[in-house]
C-alpha cells in the first residue's frame, strides 16, 4: 500500500522526500506548457503565414493541427466558464434578471453557429487585419457559442434547485454571498457543471468545421485545424483523409479526457450531496500521480490554502448576495416600470431590425421561412422523443455505475464531439443511390446534434443521486415501474429538463449543417430553417439570414415557454428538498 503525503514526526508534519512520481509529474506540466506556447505562437502569427500554404492533406500535420484546434476549443471553454458564473447567477438570483436572461439564453443556444459568423466575422478580422489574431478570435468565439449555453444552463438550474436545508445553514452560519457562493452553490452545481462542460467540449469539435473553415459571402479563411482539414477532405470527396480525421480526433480526445474531464469528475465526486458514501468512488490516474507526489502535493497545497482563503473572505458582492429562498415580493410599480423597459427595448430591437431588412424583404419571404421553421419545428420535436426514450434509460444504468461511467464516458464525449460531417459521404451516397427523400433521411443526422446532451445530463442527475435515498428504495422493497417513476425519474428530473432544452436548442443549431449537405459537386437539400440560413449565409444575403435567425427564435421562445419552462418549473417545487 501507497503510505501517506506526510508522516508525523517530532510532532510535526513533514513532507515525504520527492519521488519519481515527482518526476514524471514535472514532465508532464512541461509538456503541456510547451504545447500551449507553440500553439499560442502560431496563433500569433501573421494572417498571410497562417493561411499558406493551403490547408494539406497529409496524415503528418494532423497533430499540429488537433493542438491548433484543441487549443481554441480550450480558450473558449474558459471564456464559457466566466460567462456561466456570471449570467447563470444573474439569471438565478434576480426574478427580473431571470425574464430577460432565460429567454436571451433560449434563443442564444438556437442560433446556428453560422448566424453568429454572419455578422462577427468581419468585426473580428478587423481587429487584427495583418495577423491571424482576428481570424482566430471569430473562431474561438463562434465554438465559445457552442458551448456557453449549456453549462449555463445547467449551473442555472443547479442554482434553483439547492436543498433549502443547505441554503438555511449557510445563512445560519452568516455566510457573505461571496462565501455562499464559492463554499456552497458551486460545490453543489460541480457535478452537473462538470459533465455538461464535456457536453459543451464534444459541441465544439461538431460545429469545429463551420468554426475553423469561415466562407460568409465574398470573404473565405481557413484556419490550420481539424475542422479546416475535415473541410477541404469533404471537398476533395477524399476517404481516406476523412479517416485520418477519425483517427486524430479519436486520439485527441482521448488524451484531454485523461488528462483534464476524468480527473476532474474524480475530483467532483467530494461535492455529492447525501449523507452516506458512494459505494464506489470514481478514480482517475493522473489525479493519483499527482497526489502521491511530494514538492508539487506542497505547491498544490499553498495554492489550495490561497484560494480557499479568498473563498471565505467576507466580500458582500450584490451579484452573489440574494439568497435562493425567502425572496420578497417585488412591488407591482418596480414590475410595470420593469416590463415597460424590456418591451421598449425589444421593440427598438425590432424596429432596428425592420429597417435593416424590411426594404428587401417581401410577405412572401416571411412566409416561406415560417414555413421552413415549422418543418424544422417538427424534426426538432420528433428527435427529442427519439432520444429521450433511448438515453434516459441508458444514462441512469451508467450513472449508478461509477466504474461503467468511467469506461462509458470516454466513448461517449467521441460520439458526441464526432462531426455529422464527416458522415455526410454515407449518407449523400446512400440517399442518391436508393433514390431517397432527402428531407426525411437527412433528418438522422440532427440527433447526433441532441441526443449527447439528454445522454450527460441524465448521467450527471443518476451519479449525483443521493445514495441515503437509494438504499432508502432498497430497504422498502421499491422496484420495477414503481421505482422508476417515484425515485429516479424525480431525481434525475431537473437534469433531464435542462438536457431537453439544450438538446432542442442543440437541434436547432445542427439544422445548419444537417439539412443541406453536399459531397464533392453533389448536393442535397432536406428543406427546413437550418438550409434556408445556410444558403442565405453562402449568398451573403444578409437581410434573409436575419430574417431566419429571427423566425428560428420566435420558434425556439414559444416552444420553450409553452412546454420546457413549465417543466423546469415543476423540476424545481418536486425535487427541491424541504
Amino acid at each position: 500500500m501507497e503510505l501517506h503525503a506526510e508522516v508525523l514526526k517530532g510532532g510535526m508534519w513533514h513532507p515525504r522526500a520527492p519521488n519519481w512520481r515527482d518526476l514524471a509529474a514535472l514532465m508532464l506540466i512541461v509538456a503541456i506548457i510547451v504545447l500551449i506556447g507553440s500553439g499560442t505562437r502560431q496563433m500569433l502569427a501573421p494572417l498571410a503565414a497562417a493561411q499558406q500554404p493551403e490547408i494539406s492533406l497529409s496524415p503528418s500535420v494532423l497533430p499540429n493541427y488537433a493542438l491548433r484546434t484543441t487549443m481554441r476549443m480550450l480558450v473558449a471553454l474558459v471564456a464559457s466558464l466566466v460567462f456561466t458564473f456570471t449570467y447563470g447567477t444573474l439569471a438565478a438570483k434576480s426574478r427580473r434578471a431571470e425574464m430577460v436572461l432565460i429567454p436571451l439564453l433560449d434563443v442564444l443556444q438556437s442560433v446556428p453557429v453560422l448566424g453568429y459568423l454572419s455578422f462577427t466575422v468581419v468585426f473580428f478580422v478587423s481587429l487584427a487585419p495583418d495577423r491571424a489574431l482576428g481570424a482566430e478570435l471569430a473562431a474561438i468565439f463562434a465554438i465559445f457559442t457552442s458551448q456557453a449555453w449549456n453549462m449555463a444552463f445547467s449551473f442555472f438550474q443547479s442554482l434553483r434547485t439547492i436543498p433549502y436545508d443547505l441554503d438555511e445553514a449557510s445563512r445560519g452560519f452568516r455566510f457573505s454571498g461571496w462565501q455562499r457562493f464559492w463554499r456552497l452553490e458551486v460545490p453543489f452545481a460541480m457535478p452537473g457543471l462538470i459533465w455538461n462542460t464535456m457536453m459543451s467540449m464534444s459541441g465544439g469539435w461538431f460545429f469545429v468545421v463551420a468554426s475553423e473553415a469561415i466562407s460568409v459571402g465574398d470573404l473565405h479563411v481557413a484556419l490550420p485545424g481539424v475542422g479546416s482539414y475535415v473541410e477541404r477532405a469533404i471537398e476533395a470527396r477524399d476517404l481516406a483523409a476523412v479517416g485520418w480525421a477519425i483517427v486524430a480526433m479519436t486520439v485527441t480526445i482521448f488524451i484531454y479526457d485523461q488528462l483534464l474531464f476524468r480527473p476532474l469528475v474524480a475530483w467532483a465526486d467530494k461535492f455529492r450531496y447525501e449523507q452516506t458514501a458512494a459505494a464506489v468512488a470514481s478514480r482517475s490516474w493522473i489525479l493519483d500521480l499527482f497526489r502521491r507526489t511530494s514538492l508539487l502535493r506542497t505547491a498544490g497545497e499553498s495554492i489550495s490554502a490561497t484560494t480557499q482563503a479568498a473563498a471565505r473572505a467576507r466580500l458582500s458582492v450584490r451579484l452573489f448576495a440574494r439568497p435562493l429562498a425567502g425572496r420578497k415580493v417585488p412591488s407591482r410599480l418596480l414590475d410595470v416600470v420593469w416590463y415597460g423597459l424590456v418591451l421598449l427595448a425589444i421593440a427598438d430591437l425590432g424596429w432596428v431590425l425592420l429597417r435593416f431588412a424590411g426594404a428587401e424583404l417581401s410577405w412572401k419571404d416571411l412566409f416561406d421561412a415560417a414555413t421552413e421553421g415549422g418543418i424544422t419545428l417538427l424534426r426538432v420535436a420528433i428527435l427529442v422523443v427519439i432520444a429521450t426514450l433511448i438515453w434516459v434509460p441508458i444514462g441512469v444504468a451508467v450513472g449508478l455505475r461509477p466504474v461503467l461511467a468511467e469506461k462509458v464516458q470516454p466513448i461517449a464525449q467521441f460520439l458526441a464531439a464526432f462531426p455529422a460531417n464527416l458522415l455526410f459521404p454515407i449518407a449523400v451516397y446512400l440517399i442518391v443511390r436508393f433514390d431517397l427523400s432527402p428531407p426525411i433521411w437527412l433528418s438522422p443526422l440532427m440527433i447526433l446534434g441532441t441526443q449527447w446532451y439528454i445522454l450527460f445530463n441524465v448521467i450527471a442527475g443518476a451519479s449525483a443521486f443521493p445514495n441515503d435515498l437509494k438504499e432508502a428504495a432498497r430497504t422498502f422493497r421499491i422496484r420495477g415501474w414503481r421505482w422508476w417513476r417515484d425515485v429516479m425519474l424525480p431525481g434525475i428530473f431537473p437534469y433531464y429538463v435542462t438536457g431537453a432544452i439544450t438538446a432542442s436548442g442543440g437541434a436547432w443549431n445542427a439544422s445548419i449543417v444537417s439539412e443541406a449537405v453536399s459531397w464533392g459537386s453533389t448536393k442535397l437539400n432536406g428543406f427546413g430553417l437550418g438550409a434556408y440560413i445556410a444558403q442565405m449565409t453562402e449568398a451573403g444575403d444578409y437581410p434573409r439570414i436575419a430574417l431566419g435567425i429571427a423566425v428560428m427564435s420566435v420558434l425556439v421562445v414559444g416552444m420553450n415557454r409553452l412546454l420546457w419552462r413549465p417543466l423546469y418549473a415543476y423540476a424545481e417545487r418536486r425535487t427541491r428538498l424541504d
